[in-house]
């Protein structure tokens, strides 16, 4: 699973539209945490990627690949993947929160 195949997601990477948000509403702070997430959600989709190089190459017997690597790049993959949701599920609670909030 390739986190770039959902379209939301590789159009926000494409126009940089996350990072434009952020920054209009801090200068200074928003790019740089606007970077942040997104150095992190490349490299998740990176090792995506790259588990399923690894499985394929298994699959298609290339030379050099084992079943425990595969398993070591899938697992990795899964657990970056997963912890990637968790912080974003805190994030949206964060902001869900803040919006109930009364001034």
């Amino acid at each position: 699973m390739r986190i770039s195949s959902n379209p939301a997601i590789e159009q926000a990477l494409d126009k940089g539209s996350l990072g434009t948000a952020t920054q209009s509403a801090g200068k200074s702070q928003g790019s740089d945490f606007a970077q942040m997430l997104m150095d992190v959600i490349g490299e998740v989709n990176d090792s995506q990627a790259k588990a399923g190089d690894i499985r394929e190459g298994f699959m298609t017997g290339r030379r050099g690949i084992e079943i425990q690597d595969v398993m070591v790049a899938m697992e990795k993959a899964g657990t970056s993947l997963q912890l990637t949701m968790a912080v974003r599920n805190k994030v949206l609670e964060a902001y869900q929160e803040l919006s109930r909030m009364q001034v």
